[in-house]
Formats: C-alpha cells, sequence, structure tokens
C-alpha cells in the first residue's frame, strides 16, 4: 500500500497518475465536514465539557465565603470566565476549522479495480488499495445518510495509524483499516463498493451505464465483503 506526494500535480482529482486502459472512475465523494467534526474530531463531546468547567468555574466564583450567602452577581469577578470561555471558544473554532480543512483536502474514488484516498492538510498523501488486497468491509451509519465504510487489509498489508488519521477506524490501532468517513448517502456507497468488489475478485468486467450499479439489498451493514 503505498502513499505518494502528488497533490500538486495529480493527473486527475484524487489520481496520482492516469488510470490504466480499462480501469475507470466510478464515484468520487469526500467527508462532510460537519459530521466529520463530530464524530473524528469530537466537537460535541469537547463542546460538552467545556461546558461543564464553565458551569463548576461559576459555581466556584458565586460560592459563599466565611459563611455568608451566596455573592450577588453585581459583585463576582467576571473576568476569569470571561478569558477562560475566550479560550475554549477558540479551541472550538479550531477544531471546526480543522474539521472542513480535512474534508476540503480529502477526495475518495472508487474505480472498478480500487479504492483511492487522497487525504491529509498539509502534508498530502494517496492510498492505492486495490480490491485484490482488501479482506473485508464494514459499514457504520451515521446520522443524515451519511457513514463509515472502514477496509479490513490483509494480514500482511498495514498502513500506519498516523498516516491515516482522521480515515481510519476507531480503536483499531494495531490494525489500522482505512475507512472513509462521513460519506454522504453511504449505503448507496457500501453497496456499490460491494458490486465492484464481487466483480473484480470474481473476475467479471460490472458494465456501468447510466443506471445506477444494482445493489444488495440483503447485504449486511457489518462485514460487506466478507
Amino acid at each position: 500500500m503505498k502513499a505518494t506526494h502528488e497533490h500538486e500535480w495529480e493527473a486527475s482529482p484524487g489520481l496520482p497518475s492516469a488510470l490504466p486502459k480499462g480501469e475507470r472512475v466510478v464515484w468520487q465523494g469526500a467527508p462532510d465536514w460537519k459530521r466529520l467534526a463530530i464524530h473524528a474530531f469530537h466537537v460535541r463531546k469537547i463542546a460538552l465539557y467545556f461546558a461543564l468547567m464553565l458551569a463548576v468555574q461559576v459555581i466556584n466564583l458565586t460560592a459563599p465565603e466565611s459563611g455568608t450567602g451566596w455573592k450577588p452577581l453585581t459583585e463576582v469577578d467576571w473576568k476569569p470566565l470571561v478569558v477562560a470561555a475566550s479560550l475554549y471558544a477558540l479551541a472550538l473554532a479550531l477544531l471546526l476549522g480543522s474539521a472542513w480543512m480535512s474534508a476540503r483536502s480529502t477526495l475518495y474514488t472508487l474505480t472498478n479495480k480500487r479504492v483511492v484516498m487522497r487525504i491529509g492538510i498539509v502534508l498530502t498523501l494517496t492510498f492505492n488499495l486495490p480490491f485484490k488486497r482488501i479482506a473485508g468491509a464494514s459499514l457504520k451509519t451515521q446520522g443524515a445518510g451519511t457513514g463509515d465504510i472502514a477496509l479490513a487489509l490483509h494480514a500482511e498489508d498495514r498502513i500506519g495509524w498516523f498516516h491515516l488519521w482522521p480515515h481510519q477506524r476507531a480503536w483499531h490501532i494495531t490494525k489500522p483499516q482505512p475507512t472513509l468517513r462521513c460519506v454522504p448517502d453511504s449505503q448507496q456507497v457500501g453497496e456499490l463498493l460491494l458490486d465492484l468488489w464481487r466483480a473484480e475478485r470474481s473476475g467479471q468486467n460490472l458494465q456501468l451505464g447510466d443506471a445506477a450499479v444494482p445493489s444488495h439489498s440483503s447485504a449486511p451493514h457489518q462485514g460487506m465483503l466478507a
């Protein structure tokens, strides 16, 4: 699974070189940046944590001293709270900006032979994952039709966890799984991937026209390619 650094010289969007004869692009897509912020950068959880910290700070600032009652709000020095809230807002803005830039710089491509992942904000990497090297896949659906499609590689193939982040399956650190994160219409994309994978593994040449590729509605969400 070789990575290349050729974003500036792509033969076409998402592809570092021209496709060989007989290979064609079937689908391209990118993460939904809002869903990526929630599920990969955990903005919602961090925002909740910051809110709890601010609530604790408010309690400490207004708590009684030496047996006296709660301080009137007009007598409280709110400067520490304002500083903390400003820092928390800045941190959340940076996370949201990182999610937006990550989604903007990412392009997932399905051809009739492989999956191509172009990822990276500063250092752009392109991973080529031939269907013959993909052992299995799983689909984890989210809200609004988005979902993660994780690709299990053969044991002898390995991509570093940090090279993939945040485009990897959560909690799979020793055996990282490249993942198409927060893909819109993930169910349809997963079924398309399944069709292409089956066609390549069986030696069939799937004919793609204007009509949608026939889907396998009975295909399970977990272990789609098993």
